[in-house]
């Protein structure tokens, strides 16, 4: 079926004129919808699900209806003591009432409201965006808080368990096209060098869930500033948008990918490894709106490995970049041999810049928690 069919059969008022590929996901197919009566407009998002990603789609809808169910209540609740309208996707039923649409070829489709007159951006445009994205993703553990956890099913078993991808790097050393790219590069030799200094740390926040210190929580899975929503009115955060991968987790990992992302004006696929810091202005920025949110919430032990959930995010993504490269790049889309390679190079030196700042970092954390309960920064809207 073609997208404009699937589209007509979900419960929109009105009749279909337009529909177009929107975004630049890597994972499911986005469409955005225009339906149209004698007297209004609505604009829906319509998603393939990939199954190839998310072996099971129907669980992705019914974590999405659980999380959203209970957000927009608490929204709606909090609404007279909040300083913004708050936003969350809604799922849009089909016109049989299922929250999903299976079409001929057993492919999964859904539809969502649109989070309107509101812009999402790839990298942080300055210090006032990045508080906007720690504001966002504060707020967003803030409500879920409350959640048991295991009310959403794992939908991707091990995501952000970085014991689990260095098992995964050890198994594909072990291979004979690993082997080759390692004897003929200097360059594969001192990343293998790297990783094998910092073994140690792919372990850090799994044993602190193990001893207790440390407890699972809901977690977004995929904050990355391109998914939070800043209202093009106010220039204030207004949403998080693509919960495929909210699940029972870490909020480290969060607040650490985060950042990771934010920090890095480089970008992931810098080829001057000498622009890749980690920017210590835009980190207390979205750390001070973090906190606005999150810190009444966060227990001592949570605040303690704060930092090492970041220096360990940045470890672990350059970890799968480098596995994947070795393996013959069978994960991540490339548009060159190399370009995992690179990737990984850009992750390690991400990691070392953070561990060089680690005492600077350090202090911002501190800083921004003791200030939590006060009035923070009025920063001026981007």
């Amino acid at each position: 079926m073609k997208p404009a069919q699937i589209a007509e059969v979900f419960e929109v008022p009105g009749q279909l004129v337009r529909i177009r590929p929107e975004g630049n996901g890597n994972v499911n197919d986005t469409y955005l919808a225009v339906f149209r009566t004698h007297f209004s407009e609505e604009r829906i998002i319509v998603q393939r699900v990939n199954k190839h990603v998310f072996k099971k789609p129907e669980w992705i809808m019914e974590n999405m209806s659980i999380l959203t169910n209970y957000c927009h209540k608490q929204l709606q609740a909090e609404q007279g003591q909040a300083d913004r309208v708050w936003q969350l996707p809604r799922i849009i039923p089909c016109r049989n009432g299922r929250d999903y649409f299976q079409d001929d070829s057993g492919e999964y489709w859904r539809a969502l409201t649109l989070i309107a007159s509101a812009t999402s951006y790839e990298t942080a445009q300055n210090m006032e965006h990045a508080h906007e994205v720690g504001v966002v993703l504060g707020q967003f553990h803030r409500l879920v808080s409350g959640m048991n956890p295991m009310s959403l099913r794992d939908t991707l078993p091990g995501f952000h368990e970085t014991p689990g991808y260095l098992e995964q790097y050890d198994e594909v050393l072990r291979q004979e096209h690993s082997q080759r790219l390692t004897e003929r590069s200097m360059e594969v030799k001192n990343l293998h060098r790297f990783v094998a200094q910092r073994r140690d740390l792919a372990n850090v926040l799994q044993d602190a869930l193990e001893s207790g210190e440390l407890r699972q929580r809901l977690i977004h899975g995929d904050p990355k500033v391109s998914n939070i929503m800043i209202d093009d009115d106010t220039g204030k955060g207004t949403a998080i948008i693509d919960l495929d991968t909210a699940k029972p987790g870490l909020i480290h990992y969060d607040f650490g990918d985060a950042l990771r992302s934010i920090c890095n004006r480089g970008g992931e696929d810098a080829r001057n490894l000498s622009k890749v810091t980690f920017d210590l202005d835009l980190c207390d920025a979205f750390v001070r709106g973090y906190m606005k949110h999150a810190g009444d919430f966060l227990t001592d032990n949570d605040k303690k490995y704060l930092f090492d959930a970041v220096r360990l995010i940045a470890f672990e993504l350059g970890l799968r970049f480098f596995q994947d490269y070795l393996a013959g790049n069978r994960y991540f889309k490339v548009i060159s041999p190399e370009q995992n390679l690179l990737r990984a190079r850009v992750q390690f030196r991400l990691c070392e810049s953070i561990e060089h700042r680690e005492s600077k970092i350090r202090r911002i954390f501190e800083q921004a928690i003791g200030k939590a309960s006060e009035d923070d920064l009025d920063y001026i809207v981007i």
